[in-house]
């Protein structure tokens, strides 16, 4: 995995941990993980699609002032955290 991919996943967690410690919002945590298409470009389209879906019921969660039961923000934060160990995983291959 180059050095470029390796600061981008590291940014992209750090804007997953500020959404999930309350230091920032979902729109902030969408933003900084959409600014990486170059980085979703090296990946399988599927990983793009995974992580559009994710951030997507985020933001339509978002909209409620309590947890919905189609929309848990702890579930999806916990799946954009898996996302980032399998794109790791994916991008460290030859």
């Amino acid at each position: 995995m180059t050095h470029a991919f390796e600061q981008q996943l590291s940014s992209m967690r750090q804007a997953l941990r500020g959404l999930q410690d309350g230091h920032t919002d979902v729109a902030a945590l969408c933003a900084a993980w959409r600014e990486r298409g170059d980085l979703m470009a090296a990946l399988p389209p599927r990983y793009l699609q995974v992580a559009e879906d994710l951030l997507g019921r985020l933001e339509a969660g978002s909209l409620f002032t309590e947890e919905s039961c189609s929309f848990s923000q702890k579930d999806l934060t916990d799946s954009l955290d898996t996302w980032l160990d399998k794109a790791g995983q994916t991008l460290a291959r030859p």
